[in-house]
């Protein structure tokens, strides 16, 4: 996407303000809406935990107050209905999750989720291609 890889401590944050941008967040926070607010599109990518479900999902994400169970946890669901809330507008979501199988206290990935990586990259790819062709057709029809 021309853009640097981001080292493991590096958010990615400093340097917004592209036609496509990357961040990596442990956790979503809310100090990141006022910016978000901007984009037409955020591709969530995380995580899940679901043993009935794909191994690689991408769900649309509809915004809306969802509780967590945990205190310090946002969910997408939230992340976007409080940044349209307080921001008048907001993004469209996406959440890409692939099941996780390890989540023992180190950092790298376990050999079942490493072996998703390229379909993931492929499946973010698509949407973010499809992204592009829908606001190039949005643009050439004003």
């Amino acid at each position: 996407l021309g853009q640097r890889p981001l080292s493991q401590d590096d958010t990615g944050l400093e340097e917004l303000g592209g036609e496509i941008d990357s961040v990596f967040l442990r956790q979503l926070l809310p100090e990141w809406m006022e910016a978000s607010s901007a984009y037409d599109r955020l591709i969530f990518v995380d995580a899940h935990v679901q043993t009935d479900a794909a191994e690689l999902a991408c769900v649309a994400v509809v915004p809306e107050f969802v509780a967590s169970p945990f205190t310090h946890h946002m969910t997408p669901e939230t992340f976007l209905a409080l940044t349209r809330t307080l921001y008048g507008r907001g993004p469209e979501g996406r959440l890409l999750s692939i099941r996780g199988h390890d989540f023992d206290f180190y950092r790298g990935l376990s050999a079942a989720v490493s072996r998703q990586v390229r379909p993931a990259v492929e499946m973010l790819l698509r949407l973010v291609n499809a992204a592009g062709a829908e606001s190039r057709t949005a643009s050439d029809a004003s």
